[in-house]
């Protein structure tokens, strides 16, 4: 069985949500969860940027149009964060045309906004 593609970050990142979820609960906007993240991400030492804005390509193609991430960590995942009552498909696919439209490799969809800490990996497989 292979390893996960960039596994030991991803795990770092969805430990300091589930220290964030823990503490605050669920039902908070997601601008307080990053707040919050991103002082955990500073305790974890996960090299961040937030509200980083990453370049669009269609067909090769810089756009003009840019994708503001939650976060981008690594200067390889997508973090976008949720505070809704379930993730649904239309979240789901948003996070993988980031991934394609920027050309990074790893997303993690995390929703705060659920009783549990829910999230979900996604890799662009047409970059691994």
């Amino acid at each position: 069985m292979s390893a996960l593609l960039f596994e030991n970050e991803t795990y770092k990142i969805i430990g300091a949500c589930m220290k964030v979820h823990k503490g605050l609960g669920h039902g908070f906007l997601e601008s307080v969860y990053q707040e919050v993240l991103s002082k955990e991400f500073n305790k974890f030492s996960i090299p961040f940027e937030e509200q980083k804005k990453l370049n669009l390509y269609y067909e090769g193609e810089k756009l003009e149009k840019y994708f503001k991430a939650d976060f981008l960590c690594y200067n390889k995942i997508i973090i976008e964060l949720k505070s809704v009552a379930f993730l649904n498909k239309s979240l789901e696919s948003q996070v993988i045309n980031y991934l394609k439209a920027t050309n990074k490799e790893v997303g993690l969809l995390i929703n705060f906004g659920e009783k549990s800490l829910k999230w979900k990996r996604f890799v662009n497989t047409e970059n691994s």
